[in-house]
């Protein structure tokens, strides 16, 4: 019995941590702030702010901000990739386990893509395929810095 309320005692501990430096790592990390579509909040992290001064003086900034780019257009989509995202930047900035400069994954690699055919569509449509391959061309191979030109 006493082995059953020890580990009740040490269970109920680490769960209290763990809530505990969660919410204080969402508060100070400013977490409600990438609930909102405000570029503002992807310089939270110091990584980020040559990609969002890049962002600012760029084209793009005029008909794009960073959700549109970087995740997907469906409510729930959208709010998943944040969820998955926001897990592993906190992990890799608190750890301090990650490339620098940051890396897309192969995740948010496909969601960008997705993002360039959603808008220009129609252009894609035209110069899918190249004469040698039959598959779908990669808009981020000829275009890797669109929107973060430095």
């Amino acid at each position: 019995m006493a082995h059953v309320k020890t580990a009740g005692v040490i269970l109920g501990t680490l769960m209290g941590l763990a809530a505990g430096l969660s919410i204080y790592t969402f508060v100070y990390a400013r977490g409600t702030s990438y609930l909102t579509n405000d570029p503002t909040a992807c310089a939270n992290c110091h990584v980020m702010q040559g990609h969002y001064d890049a962002w600012s003086h760029s084209s793009h900034r005029a008909v794009a901000v960073c959700n549109d780019c970087h995740a997907p257009h469906t409510f729930v989509g959208k709010y998943v990739s944040k969820g998955i995202n926001g897990f592993n930047h906190s992990w890799a900035f608190t750890t301090g386990r990650f490339h620098e400069p940051i890396q897309v994954t192969a995740f948010n690699e496909r969601i960008i893509e997705g993002a360039c055919r959603n808008c220009h569509q129609d252009i894609v449509q035209m110069i899918d395929h190249g004469p040698h391959t039959s598959e779908p061309l990669s808009c981020i191979r000829c275009h890797p810095a669109v929107g973060h030109m430095h």
